[in-house]
């Protein structure tokens, strides 16, 4: 990202000394001065659907890699050895600033970071759009900011990552992990705290995604829900209970209930996870077999979220043969929504804290109402804390599983319990994080050096 700036800076400055040439204004590219500048309603119309899309475009690289990471899938790739060989850490392999294939779980939330700072810009210098309504596109740009964050966070952990990148040529030091998850609370309850000012009704149109959030209040709701994801990860349990409180959290309700990235046919995107049940294709991600073989009987969650395949898929292309008898089953079409935070997870994130604040009859309610939606009988464990962590963390693996905050991964790291992730089969190792990438270590050189 850095280096593509650099590029376009350097070749700015060649043309400049070589000519004097009018200024033409792209009208498919307009320069971000364009929109900066007093913009009209339908110039920020088009930054807020912008944003909506570009949001969506670390999904595939960071939900397959981290499910890879954690073993809720394979990337099965018969082209390229390297998903098997490098994301399951065969033969030693360990990640480094070059780590192949994911990139764009790394640069693709900045890059809608920024086109969020772009928007707010020009929300504060144009005279198109009230106070009052200012506050709305404050309030999701924001938002998206905050979940944006979490996605290079959660992958990078103790490697830390930039929260200060307004100012691309001058970005801002790296931040640890914990210090990172504090800014990304700042950011959403400065957005939450927008919304809450911004009256009634959205300025602006969002896609089908945002259906039941398409209020100044729905849109806080969301926003509450990542706080409420975030605080988990700072081990914040009343804090997460208290996002709850102003979220979509209904221990009764919906527990598909969320907002989702959409797709369609072009020039829109297809839903990146879909693949034609029993197809045949050169990449595809499987079921890790440990998860149909450590199911309870009876769960319904493995015939509604897995697969079952007329003929194995096989891999053969790394160290050792890989074979998975099932592929997802989630998406009825290639123009199926993707959610990316829904009240099944909420729902869990209160068991979680309530069990870690010793409150375990208000987690074993929560518990029973995932284990009820999945066929199963009540909890009948004991009601110690450490259980019922243990418990939690196994229905969040099946709840959540495959989703694109990359569950799984993060949750036995969170709780020191990475050596459960199962590798026998690949011979594979278990990484604790990703390695900052090459293009930030360069230009921390290359801005030491100038």
């Amino acid at each position: 990202m850095k280096n593509k700036i650099t590029t376009l800076f350097i070749l700015s400055a060649m043309t400049l000394g070589s000519c004097k040439l009018d200024p033409i204004a792209d009208p498919n590219n307009p320069s971000v001065a364009s929109v900066t500048t007093n913009a009209s309603r339908n110039q920020l119309q088009s930054l807020v659907t912008g944003l909506e899309a570009r949001s969506r475009e670390y999904l595939s690289t960071a939900a397959t890699a981290f499910g890879t990471f954690g073993r809720e899938i394979w990337y099965f790739n018969s082209a390229d050895s390297r998903y098997i060989q490098f994301w399951l850490g065969q033969g030693g392999r360990k990640p480094d600033a070059n780590f192949y294939g994911v990139t764009t779980a790394y640069a693709a939330p900045y890059q809608t970071i920024k086109q969020a700072n772009v928007l707010i810009s020009a929300v504060n210098n144009t005279y198109a759009v009230s106070d009052l309504e200012k506050q709305s596109y404050i309030g999701f740009a924001l938002t998206i900011q905050g979940y944006q964050y979490l996605i290079p966070a959660n992958s990078q952990y103790k490697s830390g990552i930039r929260i200060s990148v307004s100012d691309e040529l001058n970005p801002g030091n790296f931040v640890s992990y914990e210090n990172a998850l504090k800014a990304i609370r700042n950011v959403l309850d400065s957005g939450y705290k927008a919304l809450t000012q911004a009256g009634n009704t959205l300025p602006f149109r969002l896609t089908a995604g945002y259906s039941n959030f398409s209020t100044p209040a729905g849109l806080a709701k969301v926003n509450r829900a990542l706080a409420a994801r975030t605080a988990i990860y700072q081990q914040d349990w009343q804090g997460a209970l208290d996002a709850l409180s102003g979220s979509f959290f209904d221990l009764n309700g919906d527990l598909n209930a969320g907002p989702a990235h959409i797709y369609g046919a072009p020039p829109d995107g297809f839903n990146p996870l879909y693949y034609l049940p029993d197809g045949s294709f050169n990449g595809i991600p499987v079921v890790h077999p440990s998860l149909v073989a450590d199911a309870l009987p009876g769960d319904k969650r493995v015939t509604e979220k897995f697969f079952l395949r007329k003929q194995p898929l096989i891999n053969t292309v790394g160290a050792i043969p890989l074979s998975s008898q099932y592929q997802d089953k989630r998406w009825a079409q290639n123009s199926s929504p993707i959610p990316y935070i829904r009240n099944e997870e909420l729902i869990l994130i209160y068991a979680e804290a309530k069990a870690q604040l010793n409150q375990p009859e208000d987690a074993i309610a929560a518990i029973n109402r995932i284990r009820s939606a999945a066929g199963l009988t009540p909890y009948n464990g004991t009601k110690d804390t450490p259980a019922l962590i243990t418990e939690i963390l196994f229905q969040r693996r099946y709840s959540l599983w495959f989703e694109p905050a990359g569950h799984r991964w993060i949750d036995l790291r969170r709780y020191n319990r990475l050596n459960e992730i199962p590798v026998a089969q690949d011979q594979g190792s278990v990484f604790t994080q990703l390695e900052r990438p090459a293009d930030e270590v360069n230009w921390d050189i290359y801005k030491e050096n100038k």
